[in-house]
């Protein structure tokens, strides 16, 4: 794949690739222990130019495409998984400020840019992920005001966030047709947030809970129009999907990486154990559909640049490139046989981190329910 990368970004891959190899990997470890934000590091991709690579040169961006900001994705994920997570979420909420939002939304784009304004998004609830149509969260309108009232699980950064993009119900009787997209300053009153949230891995995002109780916001904070947040978070799903699964792929191809060299290593009946067959067909297996993975995702990612729609072939990506990686991680530690069970080795944090891949941007059961239905519409 880089064989066929242009001179531009080649050099931006390559300038991701040194920091995360510099900077990253000597800090994954303890991020994952102490489950510390890696602020210094989330600076330090902002410095780099690297929150504005999926975004258009006009609107303030790098003017990369997404092909290469999945590139760049897998780059940072190679070296840890939550810094590839802690990535994305700046990149995708400066191009969704910068398409849907107005001039209060666009004017905080800079910040986002610059790691001075970190941006959550709160749409899951404790009773609803999948079925957005079923959220409880409001927003009602009170003259040039909303009044926000409701409870957001599973918040990355919301512990440390400036602003939070709230999916909320303007019109509780229309289904998803009824939910609007509002930007909610942290600092007002009536937010409070929940305790922070212990996850099996993915440790350092700040996650959390947050309760809306009557806040109030103008009406100029709403991105989009009102009752029309559920369209734009369809289209915006497209991108953060190929971004998911490109960190899946990042994290997959370390997991080869430190299965091969075990294998080239570890000693066993008298020779590396990585010439035995058993062994090298799982090494095999795994560089095959590394491979696949990111040849799908690079497919997908180049019909989007063209201005294609890519809901069904976002959600294979997305889908493949998870379930893979889960699979090539777990063969992996099992490479490693009981070394890999410990934390003394990094395919075990491997092994945690990759899980949320496979609920994170939709679970895959609903990455399969939209390829069925794009099958349906385009044969039906």
């Amino acid at each position: 794949m880089h064989r066929l990368l242009t001179g531009d970004q080649r050099l931006v891959i390559d300038t991701a690739r040194r920091f995360a190899e510099a900077e990253i990997l000597p800090a994954a470890a303890a991020i994952d222990r102490d489950n510390r934000f890696p602020r210094e590091l989330y600076r330090g991709l902002a410095e780099l130019g690297l929150f504005g690579i999926g975004l258009a040169e006009e609107k303030g961006g790098a003017g990369m495409d997404a092909a290469t900001a999945c590139l760049v994705m897998e780059e940072i994920a190679r070296c840890s998984g939550a810094v590839g997570n802690a990535f994305a979420i700046p990149v995708e909420a400066a191009r969704f400020l910068a398409e849907h939002g107005g001039p209060v939304h666009q004017a905080l784009v800079p910040g986002v840019l610059a790691g001075d304004v970190i941006v959550a998004t709160a749409a899951t609830e404790p009773d609803y992920g999948s079925d957005v149509a079923g959220l409880r969260t409001q927003a009602v309108r009170d003259g040039d005001d909303y009044v926000i009232t409701g409870t957001k699980a599973w918040v990355t950064f919301g512990e440390i966030a400036h602003v939070v993009l709230v999916f909320a119900k303007t019109d509780p009787q229309a289904g998803q047709r009824g939910l609007s997209c509002i930007m909610v300053e942290t600092d007002r009153p009536g937010i409070s947030r929940g305790k922070a949230e212990e996850l099996l891995g993915m440790h350092g995002l700040a996650e959390c809970g947050l309760s809306f109780d009557g806040v109030r916001v103008p009406v100029a904070n709403r991105l989009g129009p009102e009752n029309g947040a559920f369209k734009m978070a369809m289209a915006n799903f497209n991108f953060s999907r190929l971004m998911m699964a490109s960190m899946a792929l990042g994290m997959a191809q370390a997991g080869l990486e430190d299965a091969l060299a075990y294998s080239q290593s570890r000693i066993q009946f008298g020779a590396p154990i990585a010439s035995f067959q058993a062994v090298q067909f799982m090494l095999a297996d795994m560089s095959t559909e590394i491979s696949a993975a990111r040849l799908l995702i690079q497919h997908a990612a180049r019909l989007m640049d063209a201005g294609h729609e890519i809901a069904r072939e976002a959600a294979e990506a997305k889908l493949f490139a998870t379930d893979m990686a889960n699979r090539a991680i777990s063969n992996a530690l099992q490479i490693h046989g009981g070394n890999g069970y410990s934390r003394a080795y990094r395919v075990e944090r491997l092994y945690r981190d990759v899980r949320l891949s496979q609920i994170y941007e939709g679970t895959n059961q609903i990455q399969r329910l939209i390829i069925a239905r794009q099958l349906a519409r385009a044969h039906g």
